[in-house]
């Protein structure tokens, strides 16, 4: 509905159009235009209202402008990220479609052959198909918020069709789980280099401790990084992991885990420097062991596979699926499921006596992983070797692993 307003000005008066919808009761649009008649005025006002029966005319009035997926994307971001902070991983997702070409799309006419030829580019061009998968998450997510968040007419429905085309077509898929686990000489090798580089002057990451304790904490590194002294209980040797990984509520997620002997004598031994155990950034963690790695010419393993060898030792010991979730703080049993590698001979006998007694016979478990070192081995070095040792001593050490 629109209304002219007469406004008395020095130069004489002018007329201001004031046009106002509303849908269901609520106001979804408002604009204005001042002219020096009100012949213009009017005549405007009613062009403008035919305009706006246009769905897609007013989806664009009511975003503010031309409406593509790149300015979604960015409300979104600008929107949503400082109330509910994300991880680095969907915010390098988010900024990579807008700026890709598909940011360009209009999403107001978006159809499921477009998503599809962008999959399929997406595929040509080098992607996995899980990362490709990515994109149309990330599209429905941002597409979703801004029909309700912005009440635009966005058909949500392509994409669920363009990701069903793309599943049967095998153009996309779930990303694959790793079953990565480093072997007795690997660990061998990171034991021994990390040694000798933790005693560099310029080392600012302990490796050695923080690899010992990713095989027996079943940590994420983001997580060892953030584990405070604070929250460390010393009689059940629990700790806490503040604002957890979880799908939905990260913020205040706060879960206790127990420590394993191992770790807990790790954490012992580190020197109290602040709040956090191991005051480190966690991307560097990543990166020096991912350095280490290709030293040393250990091909594909990576320090969240360390998480994968902890969880895997634990099931070796005998730990039964819902203990082991005490450790790594998994919610779903059957993500654990994959970890057990059960097998019939190895299964306990339960007998029932006479008596009522319940007696469980075990098998005999031979472990034959490479043991963690003694925590009193772990305290980061304190003193510092001259750099022309350290070389020589890494010279002689991928000599020796050459030979």
């Amino acid at each position: 509905m629109a209304t002219i307003v007469t406004r008395k000005g020095v130069a004489g008066p002018s007329f201001q159009a004031r046009l106002r919808l509303t849908r269901d009761g609520e106001l979804i649009h408002k604009e204005s235009k001042t002219f020096s008649t009100k012949a213009a005025a009017k005549s405007w006002a009613q062009g403008r209202e035919v305009e706006l029966t246009d769905p897609k005319a007013l989806a664009v009035a009511i975003s503010g402008g031309t409406c593509t997926l790149a300015t979604l994307i960015r409300w979104y971001i600008e929107t949503f990220e400082t109330i509910s902070p994300w991880q680095r991983s969907k915010q390098s997702a988010l900024e990579y479609l807008e700026k890709h070409v598909i940011g360009q799309l209009d999403p107001l006419t978006v159809t499921a052959d477009v998503l599809i030829n962008h999959i399929r580019q997406r595929r040509l061009g080098g992607a996995g198909p899980s990362t490709a998968a990515n994109d149309l998450i990330w599209i429905r997510i941002v597409l979703d918020a801004a029909r309700a968040g912005k009440k635009l007419p966005i058909p949500i429905e392509v994409v669920d069709e363009a990701r069903e085309f793309c599943l049967k077509h095998r153009l996309i898929a779930k990303s694959k789980r790793r079953e990565r686990r480093p072997t007795n000489q690997e660990l061998e090798k990171l034991d021994g280099h990390f040694q000798i580089r933790d005693r560099h002057k310029a080392t600012v990451v302990p490796m050695r401790p923080m690899t010992w304790f990713g095989i027996t904490s079943t940590r994420r590194q983001s997580e060892s990084c953030r584990l405070e002294h604070a929250d460390n209980d010393p009689v059940a040797q629990t700790g806490l992991v503040r604002d957890a990984k979880h799908p939905r509520e990260k913020l205040g997620n706060h879960l206790r885990f127990k420590y394993t002997p191992e770790a807990w004598g790790i954490i012992q031994v580190q020197p109290v420097l602040g709040p956090y155990i191991f005051p480190y950034e966690p991307r560097t963690v990543s990166d020096a062991f991912t350095t280490a790695c290709r030293i040393l010419g250990i091909e594909d393993l990576h320090y969240h596979d360390l998480r994968h060898e902890a969880i895997s030792r634990l099931f070796e010991l005998g730990y039964d699926i819902h203990e082991v979730a005490q450790f790594s703080l998994h919610s779903s049993w059957e993500d654990l499921k994959r970890y057990t590698h059960l097998r019939p001979e190895n299964l306990r006998q339960i007998i029932r006596k006479p008596s009522g007694e319940i007696e469980v016979i075990s098998s005999p478990i031979k472990i034959t992983t490479l043991s963690c070192p003694p925590a009193i081995e772990l305290i980061p070095p304190t003193t510092r070797a001259s750099r022309a040792q350290i070389f020589r001593r890494l010279e002689a050490m991928e000599t020796q692993m050459q030979a």
